[in-house]
């Protein structure tokens, strides 16, 4: 079993940064696949971004190319989303997800989720 535990988010004007922490407890994140996907209301969770357990592969969904970038600290057992250039649509709730095997980008092949963080770009 894998907890994952997220922080970070909360309330920034468009056009600032913010990082979320996604830290796992249990086992090794060495050894899985992290993404990070997001839910804004009244609509359906997306793909952000997936990196390989070796961190050698990362996607990015198009929207977020170039503005946030994932990482994932095998000694810190931790997976990190920074997100620069915040746009009012980045809005959502973010959640990370871990599985062992390939990164995937649909949210149904994810085992283990954090529990969510609001994130809130204002105009």
């Amino acid at each position: 079993q894998v907890q994952l535990v997220q922080s970070g988010g909360g309330l920034v004007q468009a056009g600032g940064s913010l990082r979320l922490s996604c830290a796992a407890s249990g086992r090794t994140l060495s050894s899985f696949a992290v993404a990070w996907f997001r839910r804004a209301r009244g609509k359906e969770r997306e793909f952000v971004a997936a990196i390989r357990s070796s961190g050698d592969n990362i996607l990015y969904h198009d929207s977020v190319k170039g503005r946030f970038t994932i990482s994932k600290d095998n000694a810190k057992n931790t997976s990190f989303l920074q997100m620069n250039n915040l746009k009012p649509e980045d809005t959502a709730v973010y959640y990370c997800a871990a599985r062992e095997g390939v990164e995937l980008v649909v949210d149904r092949g994810y085992d283990y989720w954090g529990q969510g963080t609001q994130v809130t770009v204002s105009s």
